[in-house]
């Protein structure tokens, strides 16, 4: 673990180079190999040709994407974490993506969207139904919304999701071929527009969670503690729900479901700078992007000339973490 605040702020800007690395790569690696030199022609100098015109206009929109996407998506599992105080919080587990998925399928098979301008929206709203559920369902009986019972609940709501996007997809041959790029978890069909719509409401859940550092602190100690610190513990929930919200039902609306980024970076930057909200949350804005964008470029790579989508290389990533996670004695007791 990093002490120190000097230390802490120096270890997230080598994050930050190796965030920059990863910008770099992806905009240099792929079924064409380009220098540094090719980048900066490309975006200073930009002549028209076909190696410009591909770094411009298909891995610009590509890696920014990306880092839309891994900062929602580090952000919103570091936020559900804090708020639910449930080490295996993530809006993958937690239903978030799962609603967000189904509300993009019913826009596609029922009213005929297919612009991905437009998913956002379907998406966010989406996602919204599913959180206000998942912590409904949660918090019935005795004991209020706990880890466990939330975990439960968001599994439960996560199955009865992915039912209806099944049926839905499997009744409807149109709707099966445009959603099935989309299901996977892949930047490969971002676009300028989409990005450009998607950064504004990105900044927006930013800006929400590093307000929240704090009080995230105060509630790790307990609701009724948090209260006599005079922490506002039902506006913290909501304020985090919302951010959490915008920032994984935008995020899922640009690239799919992408599982285990917003469940694995939040534990690797708390393994790293303590328990500290205030570190914890721009430390995984760093981190997540990094290891999304270096998770792209493999594949990209691996199976050259075709292409492995982003969400099977960060699930076969996160997969084994998720796995010793709940073989931790700490958490199986939760």
């Amino acid at each position: 673990m990093i002490k120190g605040g000097g230390w802490r702020a120096a270890g997230l800007l080598l994050c930050g180079g190796v965030l920059a690395v990863a910008v770099l790569l992806s905009l240099s690696v792929g079924n064409q190999l380009f220098g540094a030199h090719d980048v900066y022609l490309a975006l200073a100098d930009f002549s028209g040709s076909d190696n410009d015109r591909v770094i411009r206009y298909l891995r610009v929109p590509r890696t920014v994407a990306g880092l839309l996407v891994g900062v929602a998506l580090g952000l919103a599992g570091a936020l559900m974490q804090g708020v639910t105080r449930n080490p295996l919080a993530d809006p993958g587990i937690l239903g978030v993506n799962a609603g967000a998925a189904v509300a993009v399928v019913g826009a596609i098979g029922v009213l005929g969207v297919t612009s991905l301008t437009a998913y956002v929206w379907f998406a966010m709203g989406g996602a919204l139904v599913a959180t206000v559920v998942v912590y409904l369902v949660g918090a019935i009986g005795r004991g209020g919304a706990t880890p466990v019972k939330l975990a439960l609940a968001g599994a439960a709501i996560s199955a009865l999701l992915g039912s209806v996007t099944s049926a839905i997809t499997l009744t409807d041959l149109s709707t099966l071929n445009e959603f099935r790029f989309w299901v996977v978890g892949s930047l490969s069909m971002a676009s300028g527009p989409v990005v450009t719509q998607a950064a504004p409401l990105v900044a927006v859940g930013i800006l929400l969670a590093l307000v929240l550092g704090r009080s995230l602190n105060q509630l790790a100690l307990g609701d009724e503690l948090a209260q006599s610190l005079g922490t506002r513990v039902l506006l913290v929930r909501v304020a985090a729900g919302l951010a959490v919200v915008v920032l994984a039902g935008t995020a899922t609306a640009i690239a799919g479901p992408i599982g285990f980024v917003g469940l694995a970076v939040p534990h690797v930057a708390r393994s790293l700078v303590g328990a500290d909200y205030r570190w914890i949350l721009p430390w995984s804005m760093v981190l997540a992007p990094a290891l999304l964008l270096l998770a792209d470029v493999v594949g990209r790579v691996v199976v050259r000339p075709a292409e492995l989508q982003v969400g099977i290389i960060t699930a076969l990533i996160g997969a084994p973490l998720f796995i010793a996670l709940v073989r931790r004695r700490r958490t199986a007791e939760l």
